[in-house]
């Protein structure tokens, strides 16, 4: 199976620190599919389909300008300046039973040697929105990558858009940390992270997967709406929805 894919399973945390203290958590499984070898991955694997229907299945359409996705990468790093002319990978939920809904959505773009050059984390709304924020792969830490970048993105209707994101990296490895810490103007706001472990990209493993997490899919977007319900019970103020920038 390809070096570039795997099935990370672990656990999503939102921890809301003002006006009013806020914290879920929910066990998720997300796949780190190489884009270059989606066909291949098709063609192996029983349960898992590429641009078609599927149990569990991948679909451009559901990323990027819903055209072909690596080209779309790639034109995305280009207008930031960043080089990288190798793998590219992506972390997300698959679909299960034709539905998905993927908050972020994380690219990881290397050079031809290897080295991780940039981010894209590809960020929707249940607006039907998406959005994009490109960042170099400078300065990492022990394999940690740390960036900022300010928000111009709608998301949640409880959260200002005057914010800035802080991006804490571990990229995929035996693990995979995917931290977003939200501060504004007068200090951190919430605190955003999905931890998740290794294992191999099979049919078996798949299986395992949907068996822990059934319907996965549909409770991500479930519990959004329920959150949301917890957060208009505490009275938290609501921000009205900002059309998102030109792609």
């Amino acid at each position: 199976m390809s070096a570039g894919a795997a099935i990370y399973e672990g656990v999503v945390v939102h921890q809301r620190l003002r006006p009013k203290a806020h914290r879920l958590n929910y066990r998720v499984f997300c796949l780190l599919l190489d884009l270059d070898d989606l066909p291949d991955l098709d063609r192996k694997l029983r349960f898992f389909a590429y641009n078609r229907w599927g149990p569990l299945s991948f679909h451009e359409r559901d990323h990027g300008d819903g055209g072909a996705l690596r080209p779309w990468v790639e034109a995305q790093l280009q207008s930031a300046g960043i080089v990288a002319d190798g793998p590219i990978r992506v972390l997300c939920y698959p679909r299960m039973l034709g539905y998905v809904f993927n908050p972020l959505t994380v690219y990881f773009c290397h050079k031809r040697d290897g080295t991780l050059a940039g981010l894209v984390y590809e960020v929707h709304n249940t607006h039907g929105e998406r959005h994009a924020y490109v960042l170099p792969a400078e300065g990492s830490n022990g394999g940690r990558v740390r960036h900022q970048c300010a928000k111009t993105f709608f998301v949640s209707p409880f959260m200002p858009m005057d914010c800035t994101y802080n991006f804490s990296i571990l990229p995929p490895g035996e693990r995979v940390h995917i931290g977003i810490n939200e501060t504004d103007g007068e200090g951190p706001l919430l605190s955003a992270t999905f931890a998740g472990t290794h294992a191999a990209l099979t049919d078996a493993n798949l299986l395992r997967a949907v068996w822990r997490h059934p319907l996965m899919t549909l409770k991500v977007t479930a519990g959004i709406h329920w959150e949301a319900l917890k957060l208009l019970a505490k009275g938290l103020k609501i921000y009205r929805h900002t059309p998102a920038p030109p792609r």
